[in-house]
């Protein structure tokens, strides 16, 4: 006689050596690979008319032209330029979200290639380039696919599929909101209600067919920071009658740094603080009387964040009353910690390596980049990773953000089907 606790046990042997022999559907397979000319095609048409964040007016109509031709339920202008769509499986399940963002950068392009990016225009006040160098273009042509794929797949789908092709992911221009945030306070996550998002980011370090990952936290949360220093203006030849401003900056950052050194807990996880600007003073023989820093602030764990936002802000007034000044410290939060939930990665983790091969997928550290996919998985289960999109023996790789950045094109397709069989499986083994 077979007990309840030998059927559980055979059930959760049975679903466990599923998970872990997923491949990816003949079917899938196929029309993706029938669709790469396609995908590259919309991925140079979108690197060639590039638009910056919350201005990716004709970006957007391309996007939701598609899906309307693919039968989805298409929403537009969601936080300013973002377009949702919505597919409905033929069985009833829960709703998965794949996302891809949107925008370009102020970069002017120098990579040669026909489809070369020559739009320019104005960015605070200054007249520049704009160019995909981070590799948006290809998210947006990649999830075009996912989406084509799918809609001919309905069958295969135990749920719901929602696209959200997300504006302004670089963040908004000063002044305005944008990027997931808002689409999270506009609903995008609501009606239907999402259980898990899935997103991936071109990387122009990992050679084509691999795939980079690391459950937890797996890109930083990013915080910039403003401190205003206060003394008293003097001449210079007579330091001791005023107070310096300069002075007291140096201080501080000497004094942030110790934070790093002596008291964040860095064998958990890496965190900087980096103050990249300073501004103080008008002539050599001037001792000013303030003085501005400008800087950001990385962390890959939630208490790690805490600890160090808490002591900068005491901190920084204490040093510079020390020195007879004053400083005050203000934040502002551009993304939190892009945080893999375990679960969902261990669940997902057959379908990247049915599809990629096991070698392919990598287990990696952390990066103290940050992206804004983060605010999405503070809401839901999320798993965000890496694909390559490096020419294979290529050395020293132009990084992201860069006029040199470049992509091969080749990388697309297992994109594509992974993008397409994460979300087949995850609803099928709802």
């Amino acid at each position: 006689m077979i007990t309840k606790a030998q059927i559980f046990i055979f059930a959760f042997l049975f679903t466990f050596c599923s998970i872990n022999a997923q491949k990816i559907d003949p079917a899938v397979n196929k029309m993706a690979e029938e669709i790469e000319s396609k995908v590259i095609e919309w991925r140079r048409d979108f690197h060639q008319n590039p638009e910056l964040s919350n201005r990716e007016v004709e970006t957007a109509k391309k996007i939701a032209k598609h899906l309307k031709d693919l039968g989805l339920d298409v929403t537009e202008n969601v936080a300013k330029t973002g377009v949702i769509g919505i597919l409905k499986g033929d069985k009833k399940g829960k709703t998965v979200a794949l996302r891809a963002d949107i925008d370009a950068l102020p970069v002017t392009e120098i990579a040669d290639v026909p489809f070369k990016s020559t739009v320019k225009t104005t960015f605070l006040n200054t007249e520049v380039g704009v160019s995909h160098a981070c590799g948006h273009d290809t998210h947006t042509a990649i999830l075009m696919g996912v989406a084509e794929i799918l809609s001919k797949h309905k069958d295969k789908i135990s749920g719901t599929v929602k696209f959200i092709f997300q504006p302004a992911e670089e963040g908004p221009p000063p002044g305005e909101e944008g990027g997931a945030k808002l689409m999270i306070k506009e609903g995008v996550l609501k009606n239907p209600d999402v259980n898990a998002i899935f997103g991936l980011h071109i990387n122009s370090g990992t050679e084509v067919g691999k795939i980079r990952y690391k459950p937890g936290g797996t890109m930083a949360a990013v915080e910039r920071f403003v401190i205003n220093v206060k003394g008293k203006q003097t001449h210079g030849s007579a330091p001791w009658s005023g107070t310096d401003p300069i002075v007291i900056s140096a201080k501080i950052i000497d004094g942030l740094q110790t934070i790093i050194s002596r008291e964040a807990p860095l064998v958990d996880e890496a965190a900087v603080i980096t103050v990249g600007k300073i501004t103080s003073g008008v002539r050599f023989n001037i001792i000013p009387g303030t003085a501005e820093m400008i800087g950001t602030v990385r962390t890959l764990d939630p208490k790690m964040r805490a600890l160090i936002i808490r002591r900068m802000k005491e901190m920084v007034p204490s040093i510079a009353k020390t020195y007879g000044g004053s400083a005050t410290i203000d934040f502002q939060n551009n993304t939190s910690i892009t945080y893999n939930d375990h679960d969902l990665v261990k669940k997902m983790l057959p379908t990247l390596q049915g599809i990629a091969g096991k070698d392919n997928v990598i287990l990696s550290k952390a990066t103290t980049g940050g992206e804004d996919f983060s605010y999405f998985q503070e809401v839901v289960p999320g798993f965000y990773f890496f694909l390559g999109g490096k020419t294979p023996g290529v050395e020293n790789a132009p990084s992201h953000h860069t006029p040199e950045f470049f992509i091969d094109e080749k990388g697309l397709l297992l994109g594509v089907k992974v993008m397409s069989q994460l979300a087949i499986d995850y609803l099928n083994m709802q």
